[in-house]
């Protein structure tokens, strides 16, 4: 039996326990032609998956576009998915005097357009500076958004755990975005009872470091010019622990072999990494990316898998302090 659906945080609305998250189907993963972003929603949602999550800059609006013309082809039943978005990173430079009421109404005007949806279900502030996170006039502007009927709730996607505890203590946000995955653990502590005290959703972002735990990946392993696990590997684009969860990349393949060694047997090492995830008190859903119908097929699957033993989850444990804690736990 699958899992049931979630509230998320008070929206009003409970989702699947997976999403989808589409920056692949943007950029910065290598090439994903229009027909495989496509075909990849469809699976996805026939698989059970009803939260897309997008932002403005994925592809420069590529992302949202597709997400559009997906739920043209659903036609009446489009009505069923939760689609969350993220503005912020459009500010040039990416500094929080940039968060104007101005700006941010821009910002969300033109999701809205490109997602050709009236009322946007969730608007997340994206990665914002950590000032923003102080700016009441930023708040007040998704208030007055929300009240003129533009969105329908807010939230805010974060780097860092004090981020994280900073923007729960904001009395209307409905949901928190933030990294957490069995390689990325100082939220399962720190974060997720916070969340659960004030009722806030939390969207489990890079659940797979960036592939690492689907086992896949070798020390030679190659990835694409275009692709941020080549480009952004020392965090030269943006937050370096949005690439690999910022475990070091020969450090996380070494501990991705001992962590793909202790899935149950037909379960295969990423749908373990979600799984665990799911079983953690606090996680609304986890957001994995997918390149193609097969990829969100597996991860959809998720949903039907029996929580996890107390001798694996102890193991996941146990790896992480042995093995990758030293290199992330105090960073984020």
């Amino acid at each position: 039996m699958s899992d049931a659906p979630r509230p998320l945080g008070d929206t009003g609305r409970s989702v699947p326990p997976i999403g989808l998250g589409c920056w692949q189907l943007g950029g910065d993963w290598g090439q994903v032609t229009e027909q495989d972003a496509l075909a990849t929603l469809h699976a996805a949602v026939e698989s059970g998956v009803r939260l897309l999550d997008t932002a403005d800059v994925y592809g420069d609006g590529r992302s949202e576009q597709l997400i559009a013309r997906f739920r043209r082809d659903l036609g009446t039943d489009a009505d069923e998915l939760f689609v969350a978005t993220k503005v912020g990173r459009r500010a040039d430079p990416h500094v929080a005097a940039e968060y104007t009421p101005d700006a941010i109404r821009r910002w969300v005007e033109r999701c809205r357009r490109n997602l050709e949806m009236d009322a946007l279900d969730l608007v997340q502030l994206h990665c914002p500076p950590s000032d923003v996170l102080d700016a009441d006039d930023v708040f007040a502007t998704l208030d007055d958004l929300r009240d003129e009927g533009a969105l329908k709730a807010y939230g805010v996607s974060v780097e860092t755990v004090d981020e994280a505890l900073r923007s729960i203590a904001h009395p209307d946000i409905a949901s928190l975005q933030i990294i957490v995955n069995a390689f990325r653990q100082r939220p399962v502590e720190e974060v997720l009872p916070q969340a659960v005290a004030h009722d806030v959703g939390v969207l489990a972002r890079v659940p797979l470091a960036s592939g690492l735990l689907s086992g896949k990946y070798a020390e030679d392993t190659q990835f694409a010019e275009d692709d941020h696990r080549n480009f952004n590997r020392h965090g030269e684009a943006f937050d370096v622990g949005e690439t690999f969860a910022g475990v070091p990349y020969e450090v996380g393949v070494a501990a991705a072999r001992e962590f793909a060694a202790l899935a149950p047997e037909g379960v295969t090492p990423a749908q373990l990494a979600l799984r665990w995830l799911l079983d953690r008190d606090g996680v609304t859903l986890a957001i994995p990316g997918a390149r193609n119908p097969e990829q969100a097929r597996a991860n959809a699957a998720v949903m039907e898998l029996p929580p996890l033993d107390e001798d694996t989850t102890d193991a996941i444990a146990d790896l992480y302090d042995r093995s990758v804690r030293e290199h992330v736990h105090d960073r984020w």
